[in-house]
């Protein structure tokens, strides 16, 4: 399916479907709001999913990797063979997201979409790349624009497949050596913040390591000149292979009344790309955790949403998306499981 038609697809929340879940949460053994923003959630997802009593079984954590051709300023800490070494641990799962996920009973799905070596061959290894790592957008832009859309559709195409398979429930993740410098690029291009505001220190680079990076950003900015309001400029310009492949997968999710729940820095750049090509995604977003990068929160105010936790986490992989599923699926099985005053025998509160 092209991504015009996923867009086209996508449709407000089920209005009747939340009216009839805020009547039963208002009669459950309860005073009304006393469970405040997971009273919310379930609403939310009541409104995304059309059902008034939402059940979210199958869970999927969907970890893209690529690399990127801008670590060459100098703007990580940790060199480029990371990221290959660590998608070979996903697999394996020993990595942080695989503990995470089985913790919350989810299933991780890793994606090569543009790491700049050839991984081992795995049997849940997805392989998509579009190239080995996106061009320096510090002297010119990340990717062409058909590879841009190209990450779109990927993205996409693998979502509808986890759909298709049973997925109720999506959380976004990334693996890439140096992506919070696109994905800084990218929020200063759609917010059209300074720099300064958004760039982090990312893996932990030095007072020196920030200043290349900030001036890589600016540089890249001045360089290529992306139309805020064209999400996949936007992504060719500045972004990176999984983060297209990111915001393709949002899409898919959202034209299929799907619930998002977006992890950190880079997922957050992921769905603002998808929400500048269709805002209607928005509300089908949850925000998961404030990352310790400094411009998350402008991004997270950029898309309306207001994260659920914030345990000062900044690993990416998912992880923070993953802790946040729990509470997701923990708002939906108090609308559903829990009794109303009536099937309780409990007396409510006085007229």
């Amino acid at each position: 399916m092209q991504i015009e038609q996923l867009i086209s697809a996508i449709e407000p929340l089920e209005a009747a479907a939340m009216q009839a879940a805020r009547e039963r949460q208002d009669t459950l053994t309860k005073p009304q709001g006393s469970l405040g923003r997971l009273e919310e959630l379930s609403l939310q997802i009541a409104g995304i999913t059309a059902d008034p009593r939402p059940r979210l079984r199958h869970k999927v954590v969907l970890v893209m990797a690529g690399d990127h051709g801008v670590v060459e300023e100098g703007v990580s800490a940790y060199p480029q063979a990371v990221t290959p070494a660590m998608v070979v641990n996903f697999l394996n799962g020993g990595a942080a997201i695989n503990v995470l996920a089985r913790h919350v009973g989810a299933r991780v799905v890793v994606v090569d979409m543009g790491v700049a070596v050839d991984l081992p061959p795995h049997p849940h290894l997805l392989v998509h790349k579009i190239a080995r790592a996106t061009g320096n957008i510090a002297r010119g832009p990340a990717m062409s624009r058909s590879q841009a859309l190209e990450c779109l559709q990927i993205g996409a195409q693998i979502c509808l497949d986890q759909i298709e398979a049973g997925l109720d429930l999506l959380a976004t993740g990334d693996m890439g050596i140096g992506n919070t410098t696109p994905a800084a690029a990218v929020a200063c291009a759609i917010t059209n913040r300074p720099v300064e505001e958004i760039a982090g220190r990312g893996t932990g680079v030095d007072d020196q390591g920030m200043q290349r990076k900030i001036a890589a950003i600016q540089r890249a900015l001045a360089i290529n000149r992306p139309e805020p309001a064209d999400g996949v400029d936007v992504l060719a310009k500045l972004g990176g292979f999984e983060i297209g492949g990111l915001a393709g997968a949002i899409l898919a999710a959202a034209s299929r009344r799907r619930p998002v729940v977006i992890d950190g820095f880079i997922s957050t750049a992921a769905a603002m790309i998808a929400v500048s090509l269709a805002p209607a995604v928005r509300p089908y977003l949850i925000a998961a955790h404030t990352s310790m990068e400094q411009g998350h929160h402008v991004m997270m105010d950029w898309l309306q949403v207001r994260p659920l936790l914030d345990l000062r986490m900044r690993l990416g992989e998912g992880t923070g998306a993953a802790l946040a599923m729990s509470l997701v699926e923990a708002s939906c099985k108090i609308l559903d499981e829990m009794a109303t005053f009536a099937e309780a025998g409990v007396a409510g509160k006085d007229a």
